[in-house]
């Protein structure tokens, strides 16, 4: 008869950012020792709130399954040895099984004779598991920061309190930090008392009585249902951002959900600053109106039930007040540093050891930008504008609201340089500039923008790559791989023509004059155009296409981005027309087989012998140059279809053609025309990496 079995580790509050993923590898972990035990079970359900974690088995097996297997070993010729003793393979393989030789078969499979040893355990009480299985699965789990407590040696995420230790309704022996399991858990820490469980199923039921709500995914129901039933009731939109939402999950164990309001003069602060305020510091949530501007209310979530809603109003209201207070003061004292005396401070403020202060990065930013400009034809009074943003584009770092907010880099210099009296489009760059700052975010709409962001980044990537800092494994402590990403994404959305090389050599270039490089040129430009490479994939796979097409396309290059994107587009399109499109690949690899038996040799038209390979010659003089022009404008649908236009005359060839002819100089010109034809080939896709169904 099978049972339920019920964990409960009782905790000071947890930070909210871990709950989540504790409980979620509390789950795999009970789960993986339940199969490494050989003991069936049902469903199994995680819970959490801020002071615990929990996992209820339904339906575990009273005793482990009975085990009888036959496991294979090494053939009899490696098993014995020439004295027909057992030799060193068998004897490991009879250690690592648990068994002695003497316990060996022989069993012929396939005319072999093999070593066979059979297993048999009778399957012990699941009650005489359990607890050591507990144990181990709580000493085992591991967060991003740990606590000691006491006089033990055990670390947990926080000081363990009471721990639920149930299979059906027998109570299972553990002790760990000196708290030994019962069946009385904890409710609410001001709400609720200590409950006894009576069995294992009727856990979130008896935590319910004691106003916790244990499911999270009920909890956040909760929250959602009661922010959408105020925000219809008043007319609201209450901007619910998921980061938020999660973390304020796992800081209630009933919620009830309430609002406040501020004083209205307090809105004469930029919004962002309120929102990241009440967001950041409070956990609120803004509410706007149907345009999207601020309202001088809140919302928030209380960990309780609706029990003197106001009076908690006016207790939020007073803290906010005082939070909304400072940013004003933080926001009128800003103002009153001017841009140029801001910028003076950047040159105290270290960047990098080796990399020198953000006064040294901003000149760097400043030169990459001029060149950029140059390289990409900006008309002068883009070309100007983005000068003095990359001169200002750092100032607002030193301002006491970039301090207290630091997310808000950018924001405020746009702010403050409009107020200072920049020009629209420098203080719109000065924001723009840091995007995109993460996954999905925009890419800068103005090329004074795009510009002022590409040079800003290319300087810390090249910068880090030329002092050794290259992103390993998961650690990229400078966002270099989220940058790098940036500048392919700015690259493709505004159509871009440059090239990754030019953009490496220009920054290089910068750090070269203004401190010399600590690595050669040649090896850091082999390791960013590895690093970019990876980004381009990304980009590539984005966008839907194929493993392979992506392969393809990345062995013919991706110095121009937006080439790449375009011939990855434009073969996956020819790709999903099968087999029309299957028929001319397969022409292009017959030319690209030979091909690569080439010496080298130009193609000599007074060598061709046969009216086949003339008319190669001359499909391919037709084609090439005009291709040629055709991809590198970007249209690579018209240069794949221009490429597509030799697929009869390469089928002609073939068939009348013995391309590797007795006389050597007609093979070596035969080889010459196709090595030319494949090199144009090339230039668009290894089409030889396409695979087919």
């Amino acid at each position: 008869m099978a049972k339920d079995l019920l964990f409960e580790i009782g905790l000071e509050e947890m930070p909210a950012r871990f709950i989540r993923a504790a409980m979620e590898q509390l789950k795999e972990r009970t789960v993986k020792w339940l199969e490494e035990s050989v003991i069936q079970h049902g469903a199994v359900e995680a819970y959490a709130t801020p002071r615990r974690l929990a996992i209820l088995v339904k339906d575990v097996a009273e005793k482990q399954e009975d085990l009888h297997e036959e496991v294979k070993g090494p053939s009899r010729k490696i098993a014995l040895d020439e004295n027909g003793e057992w030799s060193k393979a068998a004897l490991g393989f009879a250690r690592s099984q648990g068994v002695s030789p003497e316990q060996f078969t022989f069993r012929e499979v396939g005319g072999t004779e093999y070593v066979y040893v059979s297993k048999s355990r009778i399957g012990v009480e699941t009650s005489s598991l359990v607890g050591e299985g507990l144990l181990g699965i709580l000493q085992a789990m591991n967060f991003p920061k740990n606590m000691r407590w006491g006089n033990y040696d055990f670390k947990f995420v926080r000081p363990i309190r009471w721990m639920v230790a149930l299979f059906g309704k027998e109570v299972i022996d553990l002790e760990i930090a000196g708290v030994k399991s019962g069946n009385v858990t904890r409710g609410h820490r001001f709400l609720g008392s200590e409950m006894g469980i009576e069995e294992p199923a009727a856990y979130v039921e008896t935590l319910r009585a004691q106003q916790v709500i244990a499911d999270v995914n009920e909890r956040q129901q909760m929250i959602q249902n009661q922010i959408d039933a105020l925000a219809k009731e008043k007319g609201w939109n209450i901007a619910v951002k998921e980061d938020l939402l999660e973390e304020v999950l796992f800081l209630v164990e009933t919620p009830t959900v309430l609002f406040g309001t501020f004083e209205e003069s307090f809105l004469n602060i930029p919004q962002d600053v309120l929102i990241t305020s009440m967001r950041e510091h409070q956990r609120y949530f803004p509410v706007l109106n149907e345009k999207g501007n601020l309202l001088p209310y809140f919302v928030t979530v209380r960990n309780g039930n609706n029990a003197s809603l106001d009076v908690i109003a006016r207790g939020n209201e007073k803290v906010l007040r005082a939070r909304l207070s400072d940013a004003k003061f933080f926001y009128e004292e800003d103002q009153k540093l001017a841009i140029k005396d801001a910028l003076s401070k950047l040159e105290s403020i270290v960047f990098h050891d080796e990399l020198g202060t953000i006064g040294d990065k901003v000149r760097r930013i400043r030169r990459n930008t001029e060149k950029l400009s140059t390289m990409l034809g900006t008309d002068t009074g883009a070309a100007e504008a983005a000068a003095r943003t990359a001169e200002i584009c750092k100032f607002d770092l030193v301002t006491q609201m970039v301090y207290e907010f630091p997310e808000l880099q950018g924001v405020m210099g746009e702010d403050y340089a409009r107020k200072a009296g920049e020009p629209e489009a420098v203080a719109r760059g000065v924001f723009e500039h840091y995007q995109p700052r993460f996954a999905d975010d925009a890419v800068p709409s103005s090329s004074v923008g795009s510009i002022v962001s590409i040079a800003d980044k290319i300087d810390t990537i090249t910068g880090c790559f030329s002092i050794g800092i290259i992103p390993t494994g998961s650690q990229d402590p400078y966002g270099l791989r989220r940058q790098a990403a940036g500048i392919v994404q700015i690259i493709v959305e505004h159509q871009l023509s440059v090239s990754l090389t030019d953009i490496f050599k220009l920054a290089l270039e910068t750090h070269q004059q203004f401190r010399g490089l600590k690595r050669s040129e040649e090896e850091v430009l082999r390791d960013l155009m590895e690093f970019f490479g990876l980004r381009v994939r990304k980009t590539l796979s984005d966008e839907s296409l194929r493993y392979d097409v992506v392969d393809a396309v990345l062995s013919a290059g991706y110095d121009d981005v937006v080439s790449a994107v375009a011939r990855g587009k434009a073969l996956m399109e020819a790709v999903g027309a099968k087999e029309d499109f299957k028929s001319t690949v397969e022409s292009f690899g017959r030319v690209s087989n030979l091909a690569s038996k080439a010496t080298g040799e130009k193609v000599r038209s007074d060598l061709l012998t046969e009216p086949a390979e003339h008319a190669l010659y001359e499909a391919w003089r037709s084609v090439s140059e005009k291709y040629r022009e055709t991809l590198a404008s970007r249209s690579a649908a018209g240069a794949l279809e221009q490429l597509g236009g030799l697929k009869e005359a390469i089928t002609v060839f073939f068939d009348a053609v013995m391309v590797m002819a007795e006389d050597d100089a007609i093979r070596t010109n035969r080889l010459a025309l196709l090595a030319a034809i494949d090199e144009d080939l090339k230039a668009f896709a290894d089409f030889g990496k396409l695979v087919w169904a």
